[in-house]
């Protein structure tokens, strides 16, 4: 027969060793470290989509620290997936597709559901990924978000969507307007530029190899890349378009692209006649190799001819090097001027009005000078403040940095609220 003191010094045992079950358990449990869940990488056919990827892993390596990170790739591309594990090891990259239920088709990503603490739709020029987050909903109770997206409007499954997500960044301040005229607002709502702006990026070696071989000199020579109003997709991938859209992109690109671009080509005949450097015309997307001797090298006058040099399709650690040896970059693509920008080369966006709103992150971000409505412009504007900019190189690289500085700030405090979700 136990006696009374016994049962009770087994009872205070049993009690502390309970407790400190639980307290190891809690300990382990907050020593856990979070695992964040990414969808990006919307296609490969474009070197700023491609740059998403990489500028948001640096973003939440940087300011949200020590996380496991998973990244659902919307796209495949072994060349474009190497050099993301190549610079970032540590993320585990899976594929998916999803179905009209929002099922999915591939286990891996169920698993990432189940160990993720939350997710994050990387930047894109709308919710590219608006089924993989309903997807993650339809699995999951826990946390999700979007960072630096454009949202140009808004419908009733969209709005039911973003009224269950944990914060919306998007890119531009428009996209907020957007959002405040559909009643979406609050604190979880902030501008948070394209990830872009954080590409950490670089490939010197090949860099340095093309350069040398075209005798282009660090910081003698501009980059110029061209754009159709409209990407003919139609052209080089299979889309979902009918007759009449197909109709409209080739009837609009046919209907600007020689007035679009003779103002650049203004800007670049004053670049090589009064400076006697030479420009680099390359592209952003791969289309775009097979229009620029057409729009920008054929046409230019025989004396400007020999100093310009073309570039074929790249990677975006490659052009990141390139851009960052440039005097400036001239051009009507978005993200190749944010990453000229990164590597402190200034940089004049001609921005089309068929390329959505994303555009007016450069205003947002104290660009205003450098960006032209390409509709509103004479080429001699372009060319006068690539003069400008000449002739006050310095004062530029200050504009460059004052506002790399102000969207550190901004990653910053936006990063900070996801880190309260883990």
């Amino acid at each position: 027969m136990i006696s009374n003191s016994r049962r009770a010094f087994l009872k205070n045992s049993c009690l502390a060793s309970f407790g400190f079950f639980i307290a190891q358990s809690c300990k382990s449990s907050l020593n856990k470290k979070p695992t964040i869940l990414i969808v990006s990488g919307w296609q490969d056919v474009n070197i700023g989509d491609i740059a998403h990827t990489p500028g948001l892993l640096h973003v939440v390596e940087t300011f949200i620290l020590d996380a496991d990170i998973i990244l659902w790739k919307t796209s495949k591309n072994k060349k474009v997936e190497t050099l993301i594990s190549d610079n970032f090891p540590k993320v585990k990259i899976i594929h998916g597709n999803v179905d009209k239920l929002y099922g999915v088709d591939n286990p891996e990503v169920i698993n990432a559901f189940e160990k993720s603490d939350i997710m994050i739709h990387g930047s894109g020029p709308y919710i590219v990924g608006k089924s993989h987050l309903e997807a993650w909903n339809k699995y999951s109770s826990k946390p999700f978000g979007i960072f630096g997206t454009t949202i140009q409007q808004i419908n009733d499954d969209l709005y039911a969507l973003l009224k269950k997500a944990s914060f919306i960044y998007t890119r531009e301040t428009k996209s907020l307007e957007v959002l405040k005229q559909s009643s979406l607002t609050g604190d979880h709502i902030l501008f948070a530029p394209d990830a872009t702006f954080y590409l950490n990026l670089k490939n010197d070696l090949t860099a340095n190899s093309f350069l040398q071989e075209n005798y282009l000199k660090e910081k003698e020579f501009i980059c110029a890349i061209p754009r159709l109003r409209y990407t003919p997709y139609h052209k080089f991938r299979k889309v979902n378009w009918n007759e009449e859209k197909i109709a409209k992109v080739e009837s609009t690109n046919e209907k600007h692209k020689e007035i679009d671009h003779t103002k650049m080509r203004e800007a670049m005949i004053m670049w090589v006649r009064e400076t006697g450097k030479k420009v680099l015309v390359c592209p952003e997307m791969t289309y775009e190799v097979d229009i620029m001797d057409e729009l920008l090298i054929d046409p230019l006058p025989e004396d400007v001819k020999p100093n310009v040099i073309k570039r074929g399709y790249w990677m975006p650690d490659e052009a990141a090097s390139v851009y960052g040896k440039a005097f400036a970059l001239l051009s009507f693509e978005c993200h190749s001027p944010i990453i000229a920008l990164v590597n402190g080369t200034p940089s004049i966006y001609l921005r089309q009005p068929e390329d959505t709103i994303k555009g007016q992150m450069y205003y947002d971000l104290g660009f205003e000078n450098w960006v032209f409505e390409i509709d509103e412009t004479k080429g001699s504007q372009i060319a006068d403040e690539l003069r400008k900019i000449w002739n006050n190189y310095d004062q530029s690289k200050k504009i460059v940095q004052k506002s790399l500085k102000n969207i550190d700030q901004i990653y910053q405090k936006s990063c900070r609220l996801i880190k309260e979700f883990l």
